[in-house]
């Protein structure tokens, strides 16, 4: 009997939320519309904002712990599990795509997930079923995160997942809970119209080309892995489709699907 192919994945960029998203009244079914229209992964790559290291490193694969990585939140959020298996095969084939390329991997094998990965999985794929694979950002360098998600890309053809986390727009000194501040706005307007275009050179020089761009990211790791998924998006970026926008807290979640 001929083995079926998986079905080719699409890339996606999310806005993964603080853990009170899971109490927010629209989000969560928004995220939870959203797998429900997706090819069902074999494995999922997640790139989460809470996560440098360098060189590039394997997260956990096998079942570890969450890594409640935030501060002052009611005890309920730190009892939020989220058991998915480990991805081991996963794991190895992203060593074999990103060593053959020169770029350098280390294993942190108790490493687990943390908020940027679980929170929206568990809304996404609340049996946790899927085994699933989080890797670091060693580089906030836009380009070279590109690059990165080019050498993952070939993994969305062996079912694989790829997801980068992060939040189109994060200063956390200046939301607000009530209205949408200017620079937000208009970050939030640019991105999605640079999008649009096919723009990739005035994404990747964000910080300069864009509208209150140093005010939405005055620290650019929210943002960072929007470029691992327009890397392994590949010349998909025409099936670009947004699929969450508006705003939190006055933040943009502004949260993309390419093919």
């Amino acid at each position: 009997m001929t083995a079926i192919a998986p079905e080719r994945m699409p890339a996606l960029y999310l806005s993964h939320g603080a853990p009170p998203l899971a109490d927010d009244p629209v989000w969560p079914g928004q995220l939870a519309d959203w797998s429900a229209g997706l090819p069902r992964p074999k494995a999922i790559l997640m790139v989460s904002a809470h996560w440098e290291d360098a060189p590039l490193a394997l997260g956990a694969t096998e079942t570890v712990p969450l890594v409640h990585d935030f501060w002052g939140f009611p005890e309920r959020y730190y009892a939020v599990r989220y058991d998915a298996p480990g991805a081991p095969l996963l794991a190895e084939n992203v060593r074999k795509l990103l060593r053959g390329a020169g770029h350098p991997v280390q294993d942190v094998p108790d490493r687990g997930l943390d908020h940027g990965a679980y929170v929206p999985l568990v809304e996404m794929f609340p049996g946790a079923g899927i085994p699933v694979l989080q890797i670091s950002m060693p580089t906030l360098d836009p380009r070279k995160l590109m690059d990165i998600g080019r050498r993952l890309a070939p993994l969305r053809d062996e079912g694989v997942l790829i997801v980068g986390s992060g939040f189109f727009t994060h200063n956390l000194a200046a939301m607000r809970h009530e209205g949408v501040p200017g620079w937000s706005a208009e970050f939030d307007a640019w991105g999605r119209e640079a999008m649009a275009a096919q723009d990739i050179d005035a994404l990747l020089d964000f910080e300069h080309k864009s509208p209150s761009g140093r005010l939405a990211h005055p620290r650019t790791e929210h943002f960072a892995p929007l470029f691992v998924t327009l890397g392994a998006a590949g010349d998909g970026l025409e099936s670009r489709r947004d699929v969450i926008d508006g705003f939190w807290m006055g933040l943009a979640k502004r949260s993309v699907q390419f093919g």
